[in-house]
């Protein structure tokens, strides 16, 4: 499949901008081939730099805040160059997605309402900048997918799943936010919790996953938040039992709040997450789109074992 952007072309340049994927579908740490096409209207265009980025919707740390487009990696792929007036100027491109990029497409269909999209910046003498943006489709590594379906095979719904904006203490994190996955507990373990929430973050030698069950745990009787973190490397992916090894996470990470829970001083103020009392989201129609525009203002502002801890 071919997606290609096209902006419009500019009254004060002339100039229009296309951008081409052979094939938007991709996965973390892999290149992301293209094309960008310029041509040129009835004079030379002067063209300062063309630069590529990729932006998806982040929610801010405050919950009361609205969603905002964030363009979380850039890449600049040509210098200065002249387009001829009346001729057509190529440049050819494969950038590498940074590990942590968020994943929007799972078992071939979006993942609720995540996208990511490629923007394409061209700044043009004097201080002109135009742009494409085209939808790219960014599918789970294997280690990513195993863990996501051994937990649909223990019997785990996903309610929801987003990026939220911000660091986690303790961990090695080289985006400005985290993707976050929600899920209803399967049957088996009703009892303990109620619902999980789950952090993948990838680097090129493995996954790190870390665990939150539900604050209102009815096997602790109150309100406590628990995290267990656990590490399994790419490596070897294929041969690893998933469903046994996921499970095993589960169990150790209700043991671990268990025993914490047994000896927590209750008189202290603990408050639930605001992302557990959210509804569902909802899966959004078929189709693209980040809410915004590319380019200016219309953007909105110008093989080893897993062990826990």
């Amino acid at each position: 499949m071919r997606l290609t952007g096209v902006s419009r072309d500019s009254a004060w340049t002339g100039l229009s901008v296309s951008t081409t994927l052979p094939n938007p579908s991709t996965r973390p740490g892999l290149r992301l081939p293209g094309r960008v096409t310029l041509a040129a209207g009835g004079s030379d265009v002067p063209v300062r730099h063309i630069r590529l980025g990729l932006v998806t919707q982040v929610e801010p740390e405050d919950p009361e805040a609205p969603r905002r487009l964030v363009q979380f990696q850039t890449w600049t792929i040509a210098g200065r160059f002249v387009v001829p007036a009346g001729r057509r100027r190529a440049v050819e491109f494969a950038v590498p997605l940074p590990w942590e990029s968020p994943v929007t497409t799972y078992g071939g269909v979006p993942l609720l309402s995540l996208r990511t999209g490629l923007r394409t910046e061209v700044s043009v003498d004097p201080e002109v900048d135009q742009g494409a943006m085209v939808p790219v489709l960014i599918h789970p590594l294997p280690s990513q997918e195993h863990v996501l379906a051994a937990l649909d095979t223990l019997g785990f719904a996903i309610r929801q799943a987003g990026l939220r904006e911000g660091r986690l203490p303790g961990v090695e994190q080289t985006l400005p936010f985290q993707q976050w996955y929600g899920f209803w507990a399967a049957p088996l373990y009703a009892g303990p919790m109620t619902e999980l929430e789950m952090i993948m973050l990838t680097d090129s030698a493995g996954v790190e996953v870390l665990l939150w069950l539900d604050r209102r745990l009815s096997l602790a009787g109150i309100t406590h938040q628990s995290i267990s973190r656990f590490r399994v490397w790419h490596a070897g992916a294929d041969e690893r039992d998933w469903v046994a090894t996921v499970d095993g996470w589960l169990r150790h990470a209700i043991d671990r709040h268990a025993a914490a829970a047994a000896h927590a001083d209750w008189s202290a103020t603990i408050r639930e997450s605001a992302h557990v009392s959210r509804p569902p989201d909802r899966p959004v129609a078929p189709g693209y789109g980040l809410g915004g525009t590319a380019g200016g203002a219309g953007i909105g502002g110008g093989g080893g074992g897993g062990d826990g801890t």
